[in-house]
This record gives structure tokens, sequence and C-alpha cells, in this order.
């Protein structure tokens, strides 16, 4: 019994044949620029992060290495400059002053940059974008530029240079991270969940506490985690603020370099680093940052 073949429309029809051949030409062709695109991002993207992680793994090799000076590759691994500088009075007096100091700059600044924030936004304020603007100045100047003239007011004030006033200091130039930081939260915040607890017969204080604050904790707890590290770290400010005996770790650090420089100036850096993360690690447990904040 004979069985019938139907031919291949492709192969009864050779042009159809050289159509397709050409149209995988054409899609080959295509996709490589898109290959060749993502190679180049792909290749960007990593010499930026190289570009940003470079100085953070030369100070650790720094802190780890045995000599005295920066050598690569280390010849070794040595704890010996975390150990000088948890043994140096100096170091650890000005490690828990910074620690103190950032402590209550965070609170001020929180309080003072969230209601400022939160007065802006809902309070229709004439010149709202001029006070957001002046807010957000201390940005934009230089920080020597704010510690010289906090020194000079003080100076004519004649309040000499208090604790109170270095931190006064710090919150000026972080509170800008929380205001910005709480209106980008607040620009998408609906109105209508306070006026349905309102409507429920909740006071303006319950409302607050329970519907508004939970909303707009994200933007306050980034500017918070800012206000910190920027406070821990700043060293302009402190430079023209500190007293002798009350030194900041930075301060501290820049006092040490004029006479040596060996491996614990990498050590205190470390330590610098690791309380930025464990900041944020905390906040994360304690708040659930992670699953409230999109940085």
């Amino acid at each position: 019994m004979a069985t019938s073949v139907t031919p291949s429309p492709t192969l009864a029809r050779p042009e159809l044949a050289g159509a397709s051949h050409s149209t995988a030409q054409v899609i080959a062709h295509r996709s490589a620029p898109g290959r060749t695109g993502r190679a180049i991002y792909l290749t960007a993207n990593i010499a930026i992060l190289v570009f940003l992680l470079a100085p953070i793994a030369i100070v650790f090799v720094f802190a780890l290495n045995p000599t005295p000076f920066i050598q690569f590759p280390p010849v070794g691994v040595s704890l010996r400059w975390f150990e000088k500088f948890f043994s140096a009075r100096d170091f650890m007096h000005a490690l828990v002053f910074s620690l103190e100091v950032a402590a209550l700059t965070t609170v001020a600044a929180t309080v003072l940059g969230a209601s400022a924030a939160l007065a802006i936004a809902r309070g229709n304020i004439p010149g709202s974008r001029i006070i957001v603007a002046t807010m957000l100045s201390p940005l934009m100047l230089p920080a020597i530029l704010t510690g010289l003239a906090l020194f000079q007011a003080y100076v004519l004030l004649d309040v000499g240079r208090p604790v109170w006033g270095l931190v006064a200091g710090h919150t000026l130039v972080t509170i800008p991270y929380v205001v910005r930081t709480t209106l980008a939260v607040l620009q998408n915040f609906d109105v209508r969940l306070e006026e349905a607890a309102q409507n429920l017969g909740a006071s303006p204080a319950r409302t607050f506490f329970e519907v508004t604050l939970p909303l707009v904790k994200p933007g306050v707890l980034a500017g918070a985690i800012f206000a910190f590290i920027v406070s821990f770290d700043q060293f302009p400010v402190s430079l023209f603020l500190v007293s002798p005996g009350n030194e900041t770790l930075p301060i501290t650090l820049f006092n040490y370099l004029k006479f040596d420089l060996d491996g614990t100036i990498g050590a205190a850096s470390v330590i610098s680093i690791l309380l930025a993360v464990l900041v944020v690690i905390a906040l994360d447990r304690t708040m659930g940052l992670r699953s409230t904040v999109k940085l």
C-alpha cells in the first residue's frame, strides 16, 4: 500500500526557505546590539561598585596588616591595631563621646525635622518652597563655613564651646536629611486615612500617633539613620566646636595623624563603618526597616 508524503511548504517553495533564513539573520543582527549593550551596562555597574568599595577594602587591608604602613599585598593578618585602638584611653573616650553626641543629635534632628516637614506639608504655610530651600541650605554650604559661623556666634554670645553647642551644630547640618526624607513620604500620603479616623471618632492626637506617624515612619527612620551617621563622622563642624577633653573621634584621629600614621587609623575607620552598619541592622530588627523603607 503506497503512502503519500505531503511535501513541506518550505521545501516545495524554495523562496520560503530563503525568507526564513533571512529572517533568522535579521533577528540575530538585532539581538547582537542588545547583548552588547547589556554587557556594557553590566561592565559599567561593576566598575562603579569597584570604585565605591575599593576605599573600604583598602581601609580593611590597612587595619589588618601587621606593618605600620600601607602595604599591598599584605604580609599577613593581625589585630594589633585594634588592640591598640581599644587600649588607648583617648580613643575610647572619643568613641563614647561621639556616640553620645550622635545619639542626642539624632533625637533632636528627628523630632525637629519631622515636625517641620509635617508643618510644611500640611500647614499651607505661605512661601513653603522658600522655607524648604532655607532648611536644606546647610547641604549646599561647605560644612567648614557652618562650623566657623557657629564658632563666631558662640564667641559673640560668650558661651564658650559647650557640649550642647556641639549637638546644636550637628543638629543644624543633619536636620535637612530628616526633612527631605519625611517630605518624600508625605508627598504620597493619603489624607483620607486621617479623615476616616477622625470621622470614626479618633481625636487629633490619637489620629497622629496611630495613623499619621506609622505611615510616615519610613521617611523619619531613614532621616534618623542619615542623621546618626553624619553626626558620628562629622569633622568640619566639630573642628570648631569641640573643647579640650571633649573631642569626637574624627577630631582625635586628626590630631593623632599629626604625629603618627599607622594601622590604628585603619582600625578606627573599620569601627566607624561597622557602627554605621550595626545602626541600620538594629533599626531593621527592631522596627522592620527593611519592609517599610525603600531606599
